[in-house]
């Protein structure tokens, strides 16, 4: 079989087009972290490592006592945003009883895919350290990412050397939200342009045959508006996660796109959100959105 060619695959990791406007979304992430911030306890610019954009900003729960908490990984292509964009679900995994934090990390090309892969990881485990400071439960930790935040995600799961575990052990739960994680066909679009990944560096950062035996629970999703790549890429990751057991959820949610799929995840209205919620033992907030999982 041919593979693609860069021009098809260039559509194919460019979800944007099959919505009306990009600025649109990008727009309200901002005005509405921007927001989030504003509540009364929000710590900002918390630094988890030396990096000059390992910070991370800290929301804490509307609650007493020890809470757990929504670790948030943000997407861009490995190359866009920043943690200020990124809290516009604070709010509402607040009112469920949540902490959240959502993560920064240097951005390609600046800083290499390995070295932002750490930083996630990284910033676990500084949550975990602090989790007394911050008012998190460390039994009650989950992680959660979006796009290529959601292969950091993934990857923050993998060991990374002899004696080195990944945050696998750390994390009561995990959930991916339209992720990318076979990278061989991104070393040949334009996403490469930036990442300057090698066949080596495909290998490293390619989670479904790196995970180890051994994870929390994963809740899989994606909305039924992406490309057929990002449906291919959701199979890939789908089978890995189950072959070690830990597929603890496989939801394909119609009408939702690459871009308002994250709004769910607090959700109790969606089934994302459900999913999430149940799984954090929170009983969450609708706000009138519904939707429903295709069956699989």
């Amino acid at each position: 079989m041919t593979a693609p060619a860069r021009a098809d695959l260039d559509r194919q990791y460019s979800p944007s087009r099959l919505v009306p406007s990009l600025d649109a979304y990008l727009d309200a992430y901002a005005e509405q972290s921007a927001r989030a911030r504003r509540a009364p306890g929000v710590r900002t610019g918390l630094r988890y490592g030396p990096g000059t954009a390992e910070t991370l900003d800290f929301f804490p729960a509307d609650r007493t006592g020890p809470a757990p908490v929504q670790i948030f990984v943000h997407g861009g292509n490995w190359q866009a945003l920043t943690e200020r964009e990124s809290a516009f679900c604070a709010p509402a995994f607040g009112r469920a009883g949540a902490a959240f934090a959502a993560v920064g990390y240097g951005l390609a090309p600046a800083v290499p895919l390995d070295d932002i892969v750490t930083s996630v990881r990284r910033c676990v485990r500084w949550i975990r350290g602090h989790a007394a400071e911050l008012g998190v439960d460390p039994r009650r930790m989950h992680l959660s990412g979006t796009s290529a935040g959601a292969h950091l995600a993934a990857m923050a799961l993998v060991p990374c050397g002899p004696g080195a575990p990944g945050a696998a052990g750390l994390l009561a739960g995990v959930t991916l939200l339209s992720g990318i994680y076979d990278l061989e066909p991104i070393s040949r679009c334009y996403v490469n342009d930036a990442l300057r990944l090698d066949a080596d560096g495909v290998r490293r950062n390619s989670p479904p045959a790196l995970l180890p035996p051994e994870l929390p629970p994963v809740v899989l999703a994606r909305g039924s508006v992406e490309t057929d790549e990002y449906g291919r890429q959701h199979t890939v990751m789908a089978a890995a996660l189950r072959a070690r057991g830990a597929l603890a959820a496989d939801l394909v949610l119609p009408g939702r796109n690459h871009f308002d799929l994250p709004y769910d995840l607090a959700d109790r209205a969606t089934a994302l959100g459900r999913e999430v919620l149940d799984r954090m033992g929170l009983p969450g907030c609708g706000d009138g959105t519904t939707a429903e999982v295709t069956a699989r």
